[in-house]
């Protein structure tokens, strides 16, 4: 029965295996054909143990001359194999009946294992056996990402089965396969069919390399990953086509209006970068096609201002704004900012900003819903309350969403649906623009926000200072504390951030207290506050206060403070346990130092695993800190340490991740498949949508958000 099939009889329940396949999202028979080796096994020759050398994993054949129980260290079964050549002792420390029955005295088995040397004698430890004789296989056996339910045999099955039934036809026009084939050229990998790859990668010879097929550069995984990389191209430029059909308010410059009021009465002047940027936004914002726009930017690069200055030119032509920030404490900053930029301006035409989160008293929150309901509210910051049902916008035109990788599709997806009844003349969406403080290196721009437009601030404003890092280890964490002690006796502000990592919730909290308690003792006469996800909002936001108005010297806080916390005055930053952060997150800490004219500093404090040294990959992010305060750089170097995962974010709720292609090896593919996808969805429409449907079955959807 197909897996198809299977899927499609719900009269009759599914088997524990049938159920591990359908969680492993192996549903079609395309699905199985795509599910791919992690390793081979070689059980296509018989090794001698003459010939066979410690640590190989060989296959032997042999009869069994020994076998007992023996107690220690501990209950182990143990049989002896002569094969002809020499004897080895096949160890087991998990066994049962079945495993006596069938390597009893006389019998002839081959078995498989690495073979290890030893005081002793050699020894296989846990091998795999069965009777001997029997043909051997004439390819290498597929060892297959699996999970408990699903046994290899089982699942190897499956996919043998789902390979002999899926549609593996060319859905590759023949000018694409032609601009392939020369790509592939350059590559030195020859063109193979899509059928041809597949049945190679599940079925290697015994003679090919391994290195090839592990390292993925064989040319049968080069024409996988440019499948892969095709099909996510035309599946973003698909969405995109589609959003240009649609329609959304004209948003015009006007002369003499708000935008120009705002740019009059800023306290400072705009960089070069932002003007640009805040023009590419307004030239958008003024065509009949919904923006969607990503405004990325190093942290404190000024984008809340260019925001604000869109919001103004829709607000100048009667239409609704919202901003829409991931946490309470960075919607607050936005809104206090906004506030005092836009109110002045806004008042004389009787609208005002309207405030909206999870948090808010009922009556506060009753009366805020009905100033968005009747358009007073021009514009409306807040969390994901704004996206909530009963608030209903009377004429939403602009959609902002500040770090837009912390929300998933499906909010980002409600917030483009709030038009609102007013605005009933226009049937479409309003404009949508994403802020982001980690900026996308540039493969990355290209696959994942392939359906987006870009626009990038590049430089700081002036008067920021440079900020020195530094790496020390956890043993000289006294020498910190007098450091601080120096700062905040010069007036300086300090923040010390402990780590916070869900599973250990508690355990986190407990650090952060300890920490807290360990700085207030050691720091007589300063005042150290206390900020974590558990307290209450009118706490934190207590202790926000305090430390923004300079009373509080010393705040110890988890990531709460991560994004939009803006206290000039603070010049040093201690990260504890910094070899447990993300880069990019790193960076964003780093961030909050640095805002005012005084010297800055980031120490990132590591404790070392107890007798050992740090893992290679928090050295190298340790390292990049310490190398580069360019956000790009540090962008590039996490897409190398770690993968997109993380810049996506909540991106990839339903979006398939790449599992074949690398962004940071497989540029060349990544320029063809852009190139491929728009000649294909022009001329080829109908292959276009089979290579997808191929691909990315349902989850093609998700990618338009």
């Amino acid at each position: 029965m197909s897996a198809e099939a299977a899927a499609a009889t719900p009269s009759k329940p599914l088997s524990a295996p049938q159920k591990a396949l359908r969680k492993l999202g192996l549903v079609r028979d395309i699905d199985l054909a795509l599910h791919l080796p992690l390793r081979y096994e070689d059980e296509t020759r018989i090794t001698t143990l003459r010939d066979a050398r410690d640590g190989q994993v060989v296959q032997l054949e042999g009869t069994v001359t020994h076998q007992e129980i023996s107690y220690r260290p501990r209950r182990q079964l143990l049989v002896t194999l002569d094969d002809g050549t020499d004897t080895c002792t096949l160890r087991f420390f998990t066994f049962y009946p079945s495993h006596q029955k069938a390597l009893a005295v006389g019998a002839r088995v081959r078995v498989r294992g690495e073979i290890r040397g030893g005081f002793l004698g050699r020894s296989l430890m846990h091998p795999a056996f069965q009777a001997a004789g029997g043909d051997l296989p004439d390819a290498l056996t597929p060892v297959y990402p699996t999970s408990a339910q699903l046994p290899q045999p089982y699942l190897r099955k499956a996919v043998a089965s789902g390979l002999r039934r899926a549609d593996l036809g060319e859905t590759l026009p023949t000018g694409v396969l032609q601009s392939l084939q020369t790509t592939l050229r350059g590559l030195h990998a020859p063109l193979m069919s899509l059928r041809e790859a597949l049945h190679y990668l599940h079925h290697p010879g015994p003679d090919v390399s391994l290195d090839a097929l592990e390292d993925h550069s064989h040319p049968a995984w080069q024409r996988l990953k440019a499948e892969e990389l095709l099909a996510q191209q035309l599946s973003q430029l698909a969405a995109k086509r589609e959003r240009d059909a649609l329609r959304a308010p004209v948003l015009p410059l006007r002369s003499g209006g708000l935008h120009e009021q705002l740019l009059g009465a800023l306290p400072f002047g705009l960089t070069a970068a932002q003007r640009r940027v805040g023009e590419e936004i307004a030239r958008d914002l003024s065509r009949p096609v919904p923006m969607h726009r990503l405004l990325q930017g190093d942290v404190g690069s000024g984008k809340t201002v260019v925001a604000a200055l869109a919001a103004a030119i829709a607000m100048d032509e009667g239409w609704q704004c919202a901003l829409m920030a991931p946490t309470e404490i960075l919607a607050e900053q936005h809104f206090a900012k906004l506030v005092g930029w836009l109110e002045p301006l806004l008042a004389p035409l009787g609208k005002r900003v309207a405030w909206l989160t999870g948090s808010q008293k009922k009556k506060q929150r009753t009366e805020m819903l009905a100033l968005i309901a009747s358009g007073e509210a021009a514009l409306v910051v807040g969390t994901h309350a704004v996206i909530q049902e009963q608030v209903q916008f009377r004429n939403l035109a602009l959609a902002i969403i500040d770090e837009q990788h912390r929300f998933g599709v499906a909010q980002r997806l409600a917030l483009r649906s709030k038009m609102g009844d007013g605005a009933s003349d226009v049937a479409g969406e309003p404009h949508l623009l994403m802020m982001t403080a980690t900026p996308i290196p540039r493969t990355l721009a290209m696959s994942y926000y392939a359906d987006l437009d870009v626009s990038t601030i590049d430089e700081l404003p002036p008067g920021r200072t440079p900020i020195v890092t530094k790496v020390v280890a956890d043993s000289r964490r006294l020498e910190v504390i007098e450091r601080i002690r120096a700062q905040v006796a010069e007036g300086r502000q300090v923040y010390w951030v402990c780590p916070l990592i869900e599973e250990s919730e508690a355990l986190d909290l407990s650090n952060a207290t300890a920490t807290h308690a360990e700085l207030s003792q050691a720091l007589d006469g300063v005042m150290v506050g206390l900020l974590h996800s558990r307290m209450p909002v009118a706490e934190k936001k207590a202790v926000m206060a305090l430390f923004s108005e300079g009373v509080m010297g010393v705040l110890v806080s988890t990531t709460v403070i991560e994004v939009g916390v803006d206290v000039p005055n603070a010049s040093l930053m201690v990260i504890e346990h910094a070899e447990r952060f993300g880069l990019s997150q790193l960076h964003q800490l780093r961030g909050r130092v640095g805002r005012g004219a005084a010297a800055s500093a980031c120490v990132l404090m590591y404790t070392p695993p107890e007798g050992g040294r740090l893992g290679e990959t928090a050295r190298e992010r340790l390292k990049a800190m310490a190398e580069t305060t360019d956000g790009f750089e540090i962008a590039r170097r996490d897409l190398e340490i770690r993968g997109p995962g993380e810049f996506l974010g909540a991106r990839q709720s339903g979006a398939p991740l790449l599992r074949f292609a690398d962004l940071a090896a497989d540029t060349h593919l990544l320029e063809w498949a852009r190139q491929a996808a728009a000649e294909m969805l022009t001329h080829y429409p109908e292959a276009a949508e089979r290579h997808v449907a191929r691909w990315l079955g349902t989850k093609a959807e998700y990618l338009k958000a």
